[in-house]
């Protein structure tokens, strides 16, 4: 039975603890010489020794415990339990208070793609799933096992959601947050798990809104003309890193949509969740396509781009041309009185040498005046 609250006391020891763990972690962070202020979109958060993280539901909202031994773990009757960087003796009180077993390769990058997504003759539901990370130096997906009883009423982890994972994810973030502030938004752990899904689409159309806005200054770069080799250089830089990161994030929802397809067919969500799941799916749907459009605009500017430096290329190709053919009368006058014929009477001319000069001179301003008239000096 999970022990009474008193809402107020409650919060205000919450409070406390999270005021002593930030302030450790601000000296020790400034003590080892580190920015003890993370930034929002950073992957790892600065922590302490990882605790077991339990949520629970009360008047409408979640409220998370941190347990620090199998004891307290006794306590409470949560809804969601998440296991962030446990260590084996966390995990070992999860497997002895709920008889619950995590398979080996729970979070591993390299599992086969079957057996990601199925359920367990007693009743637990599997689920692998990636997170996308939108990280501006290493974007990047945190694999996800969750764990989900709805069967057997006599299990401890009946109604419990189990989590898995080495990292922390913005959808995680979003929805504790959402969750303590707004009531009624979750009522069982299916509802933490669509919401989780949901959050995560949420996170990658955000991520592509932010794509596109610096899509469109490249673009403006690019349409604006004169393009250096510098320029482009920069901007052939920036597609890639927007190439990359659209590639991320369809095969993200690509991952999500295989999801909550499971979900779905499985045949434990009620009509509001299910409800609730479909439009997950129609939200994938729009962001498939926006994708598709972000593809062919980045393809639409590589091209822009690439041919802005063929043409930068063509530049410095026709002015040596040019230079060539200026050069090539002079050169071929001095090779004609270059010859040693001793039959050429301009050899013992006093005004031999200015002839010759001034005849590569003519030849060179009659050329230069002949591209010039043609525009293609320009």
């Amino acid at each position: 039975m999970p022990c009474p609250r008193a809402p107020d006391k409650g919060q205000k020891a919450r409070d406390a603890r999270g005021i002593i763990r930030a302030i450790t972690l601000y000296v020790a962070a400034h003590t080892r010489g580190q920015n003890p202020l993370p930034c929002p979109r950073c992957t790892h958060q600065p922590t302490e020794t990882a605790m077991l993280n339990v949520f629970t539901l009360t008047n409408g909202r979640l409220f998370q415990e941190e347990i620090e031994s199998l004891q307290e773990l006794a306590k409470f009757r949560p809804i969601w339990v998440d296991l962030e960087e446990a260590t084996a003796e966390e995990k070992q009180w999860v497997k002895q208070y709920y008889g619950l077993s995590f398979p080996e390769d729970a979070i591993d990058e390299d599992i086969e793609e079957s057996a990601r997504f199925y359920e367990e003759d007693n009743g637990e539901l599997h689920i692998r799933s990636d997170f996308l990370v939108a990280d501006p130096d290493a974007p990047h997906q945190v694999r996800v096992a969750f764990i989900l009883n709805q069967v057997n009423e006599n299990r401890p982890s009946h109604g419990v959601l189990f989590s898995i994972h080495d990292e922390s994810a913005p959808a995680l973030r979003l929805l504790r947050l959402r969750a303590r502030r707004m009531t009624g938004l979750l009522e069982d752990a299916k509802d933490v798990l669509l919401k989780l899904f949901d959050g995560d689409v949420e996170y990658s159309a955000d991520t592509l809104e932010e794509i596109y806005d610096e899509l469109d200054q490249v673009s403006k770069k690019v349409l604006a003309g004169n393009v250096t080799d510098d320029d482009a250089g920069e901007v052939l830089a920036a597609i890639a890193r927007h190439e990359d990161m659209s590639g991320r994030i369809r095969r993200n929802v690509l991952d999500t949509r295989r999801a909550v397809s499971f979900l779905m067919r499985s045949k434990m969500l009620d009509a509001s969740q299910f409800e609730e799941a479909k439009q997950i799916m129609r939200d994938i749907d729009s962001l498939d396509s926006h994708t598709t459009f972000l593809f062919g605009k980045v393809n639409f500017l590589m091209d822009a781009t690439v041919g802005f430096i063929n043409i930068n290329q063509n530049k410095i190709m026709k002015f040596i041309s040019v230079l060539s053919a200026i050069l090539l009368p002079p050169t071929l006058v001095g090779s004609l009185y270059g010859m040693n014929f001793d039959h050429m009477p301009e050899l013992h001319w006093p005004m031999g040498y200015p002839f010759a000069l001034g005849l590569m001179g003519a030849f060179a301003l009659l050329l230069l005046w002949l591209f010039w008239r043609r525009g293609w000096l320009k």
